[in-house]
């Protein structure tokens, strides 16, 4: 036993040819995915003269230094009507919006999740196909009925009506039914019902308490669904400047550079060129990753949710 247990130890820790193959492989894959996002972070801290010279080495790392960040940041603050200042603006109003709608998600998935998980009712199997047509559903189909409700209530221009249409979020009512069918027993809520509990009083007592990860599923794509959406902010968002969220403003401060749209930038006193919009979309990609880090033990364990009924 021991001597076997000695060839299983040196078999484990030997490196053959095949497992550092695997391993230079996956390197391999991982700078080809790192090289570009090196750059391209290493854009925001550069100068545009620079960039014009060609100089900075192979991942643009020379030339990059704090001062520049801050001039690409004071020349960004001067972009808009009135001095500027409207990029902030515009990743408050999408900081705001994000929030708000993943709230409301969180409100109006965790109950819906449950009914459908727990409740036996004769239009279930209807509304959960209903979730799921409107899981699959292409927001571009959605983006002109929603402009005419929308209009027709004199709400165009407004952040509220798009929080809360960002809040009806059918992919948040799926995870949470899935949740609620794979980690709370059908066995507990009957013995509740026998208790003598409501099915509002077994959702608040029973279900909320166990519903952690949920929470934190629903509120990671939700707000990442509301703060990538473009086609909805572009429809309804599009009269005032002050209103626009940060998905079109980053499509508007390129279409403002002089390296893509040349006629428009020259009516423009502020020049926005490489640095100032990399600056720009490193900004914007930083709640993302707040989220991500925050809601990340959670998501590794989502990726086996539904795999194991409790």
């Amino acid at each position: 036993m021991v001597v076997q247990e000695e060839v299983l130890t040196a078999d484990q820790n030997s490196w053959s040819a095949g497992r550092v193959a695997r391993i230079v492989f996956m390197l391999v894959i991982a700078l080809m995915f790192a090289i570009p996002i090196i750059g391209f972070i290493a854009m925001a801290f550069r100068n545009q003269d620079g960039v014009a010279a060609g100089s900075g080495g192979f991942l643009g790392l020379g030339g990059v230094s704090w001062s520049n960040a801050v001039d690409s940041w004071n020349e960004l603050m001067k972009f808009g009507p009135g001095g500027g200042g409207v990029f902030a603006r515009w990743m408050m109003n999408s900081i705001v919006v994000a929030v708000s709608s993943s709230a409301l998600a969180i409100v109006a998935a965790l109950p819906a999740g449950y009914a459908l998980a727990q409740l036996r009712f004769r239009a279930r199997k209807g509304l959960l196909m209903a979730t799921l047509l409107a899981m699959v559903m292409p927001n571009t189909v959605l983006v002109i009925p929603i402009f005419l409700e929308v209009n027709a209530a004199g709400a165009v221009g407004e952040l509220w009506p798009v929080a809360i249409l960002m809040g009806f979020f059918p992919f948040g009512v799926y995870l949470s039914y899935i949740h609620f069918m794979t980690t709370m027993p059908s066995e507990i809520v009957e013995a509740a019902r026998i208790d003598g509990l409501g099915e509002i009083a077994i959702f608040v007592r029973i279900a909320l308490p166990i519903s952690k990860q949920a929470v934190a599923l629903v509120a990671f794509f939700s707000f990442v669904a509301s703060w990538t959406n473009f086609f909805l902010p572009l429809a309804l968002l599009t009269s005032s400047q002050d209103n626009k969220l940060i998905s079109i403003g980053i499509q508007e401060l390129i279409g403002a550079s002089p390296l893509f749209n040349a006629t428009v930038a020259a009516g423009l006193d502020v020049k926005l060129y490489m640095p100032q919009l990399a600056l720009a979309t490193f900004l914007s990609m930083i709640p993302l990753l707040i989220m991500f880090l925050g809601a990340q033990r959670y998501l590794v364990r989502g990726q086996t949710m539904g795999s194991v009924k409790g």
